[in-house]
């Protein structure tokens, strides 16, 4: 059968395709669930089919309705009744009228620029709930984003508002090199005047160090968020030091990406692919964000041209800001250490998206 022509569809009524794409937000929400859950963990987001983690047991279709089953089921697995985050819900909802939205915003200019802005959307999603959750945006959303918008580009142009492919493509790549470009400056300028910084854990913590990352109290850090330079050096004094063939007591620790040094012995950091310690302190070298953010505004500017990425760099450190000094005022300075940086990158090339005309013809006044 073949597919209707861009004629038929546009003839159905405007609001017929609101409520679709309301609607396949939803199920695409549900999907989003699954990456937000599985990418972090390295599991593959197509098998197993959708699951209950507590009892492993496999959710029917009938009882895998976006929105609707978390309600009927208030919250619960239908087999072990263990409760389900209101996460599932949420994502699901958020990404419905994300779509929503996005329908209303682009839905003039035909089908193709409303879909690629769901897509760039769904992204910023997944992006934004794994990153307040793991302090990580995975390069299948990073990389993945940068090839996709590039390509995209090429194709539909018309994101970008040219009308021709190699145009489409330099806009992309400009973007792109841009976005990438000055993130990673303000993460070298970052590490330069912020080196390092003290972190303290509760009496007698256990730290783990594995072979791709620091499993601190607080949750895992990889090695590429820590050692961008040689130089860079977490330190600590162990209470106690446990590695595969042999065991410290009170000894200090200096670990760079070149040497491992433990008391007077010196080791290959590439030969010991397992460390657990007790502390209750350690100094980790500092950046002013991490390698994922540079990645994750190259993509941006690769779907949304450098205009968006000078917004979204001036506008998140507002943003970034504005819920500093909130959480400070409701006494919640520590909470302002810990959240990532990605969010509000996501949330500025939002308001971007959605009010770049607004924005540009304010600017164009001044």
């Amino acid at each position: 059968m073949p597919a209707p022509e861009p004629s038929t569809l546009a003839a159905v009524p405007f609001h017929f395709w609101t409520f679709t794409f309301f609607v396949f937000g939803c199920i695409v929400g549900s999907f989003l669930n699954v990456c937000i859950h599985r990418m972090p963990l390295g599991q593959s987001i197509v098998t197993p089919p959708s699951h209950c983690p507590h009892c492993q047991y496999q959710i029917p279709g009938y009882l895998n309705i976006p929105l609707v089953t978390w309600l009927w089921l208030r919250g619960k697995c239908a087999n072990c009744s263990a409760p389900i985050s209101p996460r599932y819900f949420a994502v699901e909802l958020l990404t419905g009228l994300t779509f929503l939205a996005t329908w209303l915003q682009f839905g003039g200019d035909g089908f193709a620029v409303p879909i690629i802005f769901c897509v760039l959307l769904a992204g910023f999603i997944v992006a934004t709930f794994i990153d307040l959750e793991h302090f990580i945006i995975p390069d299948e959303i990073t990389i993945g984003g940068i090839v996709a918008g590039v390509v995209l580009s090429g194709l539909f142009p018309e994101i970008h508002g040219v009308g021709k492919a190699a145009a489409g493509l330099k806009a992309a790549a400009l973007g792109g090199v841009m976005g990438g470009g000055l993130i990673y400056g303000i993460l070298r300028l970052g590490k330069l005047l912020f080196g390092q910084h003290r972190v303290a854990l509760p009496e007698s913590s256990h730290i783990t160090f594995t072979e791709n990352e620091l499993l601190l109290p607080t949750g895992p850090v990889t090695y590429e968020e820590l050692f961008y330079r040689q130089t860079d050096t977490v330190v600590f004094n162990a209470v106690r030091l446990e590695m595969v063939d042999r065991s410290y007591w009170n000894v200090d620790v200096r670990l760079s990406p070149a040497r491992l040094r433990v008391g007077q012995d010196e080791f290959d950091p590439s030969t010991v692919h397992h460390m657990e310690a007790v502390t209750s302190s350690l100094v980790l070298p500092r950046e002013a964000m991490g390698f994922g953010d540079v990645k994750f505004m190259a993509a941006i500017g690769a779907f949304l041209g450098w205009p968006a990425v000078l917004f979204s760099l001036m506008a998140s450190a507002i943003i970034g800001s504005v819920v500093g000094v909130t959480l400070i005022l409701a006494g919640r300075r520590e909470w302002s250490s810990r959240l990532p940086y990605g969010p509000y990158i996501a949330l500025a090339a939002v308001i971007w998206l959605f009010g770049r005309g607004n924005i540009m013809n304010w600017l164009m006044a001044r």
